[in-house]
């Protein structure tokens, strides 16, 4: 048997290795704990712990710098990371940009939170700039959503409930209902932390540094990027806005 035969065949049964992102298509990875409902219940507070949201925050931070990505959205435990449309990494193959990206997250949380934990990846595509603020609106409405049920649902369980009492009082309630719960518990969800109710933003910003030269003993200043963290995200069409902005700079 031919070696360079033999290999050839094998290679050939990789059948997705050759399955690439479209030309000029809009890319987000989104990013997803594995079994992270039993991770954080056993690690954290519910419903939110701005210790895990660190964590998260910290991840995507690794994203956005090892995937030279332009934004990134993290809400309880998932982070989206969109590409532009020209990138390059990878060749856009699929096979490596969702198995790269989970392997960066997992290992970016572990390092922060000190515990393994594993993620998995995803990919969503879009065709124009307005494509990407309709996903990443959707992923806030979620969040939104996220937020409410699970200040309704661990209000009802510290509340005494047990876990079937809680869902099942839930059941059917509109989010009217859900809020008039909260505030007959003293909580006002419009009054709870914005990165709880919004998620948290990440994108580039170019800043100046001064700085000195000690050859012409003169003040000089540079430009330099960092990972801008908003963790007071606007809403709705504000927050369009802001998506907008970003993926058509």
């Amino acid at each position: 048997m031919k070696t360079d035969d033999f290999e050839a065949r094998q290679r050939a049964r990789e059948y997705f290795h050759a399955l690439t992102v479209l030309p000029g298509a809009w890319t987000v990875l989104r990013l997803d704990g594995r079994g992270f409902t039993r991770f954080t219940g056993q690690r954290f507070d519910k419903p939110f712990d701005a210790r895990f949201a660190e964590h998260m925050i910290a991840t995507a931070q690794t994203l956005v710098a090892e995937l030279g990505a332009r934004y990134a959205y993290t809400e309880s435990d998932e982070i989206s990371v969109l590409l532009d449309p020209d990138f390059t990494l990878f060749g856009r193959r699929v096979e490596k940009l969702v198995s790269v990206s989970a392997g960066i997250g997992s290992a970016a949380f572990t390092t922060s939170v000190g515990v393994p934990a594993h993620f998995d990846s995803r990919l969503w595509l879009g065709t124009t700039a307005e494509d990407v603020v309709d996903y990443f609106s959707w992923r806030q409405a979620d969040a939104a959503r996220c937020a409410l049920n699970g200040w309704c649902y661990w209000t009802l369980r510290q509340a005494g409930q047990s876990a079937q009492q809680a869902t099942r009082a839930l059941d059917g309630a509109s989010t009217t209902d859900k809020n008039e719960l909260l505030y007959r518990h003293g909580v006002n969800f419009n009054d709870l932390p914005r990165w709880q109710r919004r998620g948290v933003g990440l994108w580039w910003e170019t800043y100046e540094r001064v700085g000195h030269d000690p050859v012409r003993n003169v003040r000089v200043t540079a430009a330099r990027r960092h990972i801008k963290v908003d963790r007071d995200l606007p809403m709705k069409e504000a927050y369009r806005d802001l998506i907008r902005q970003i993926a058509t700079v």
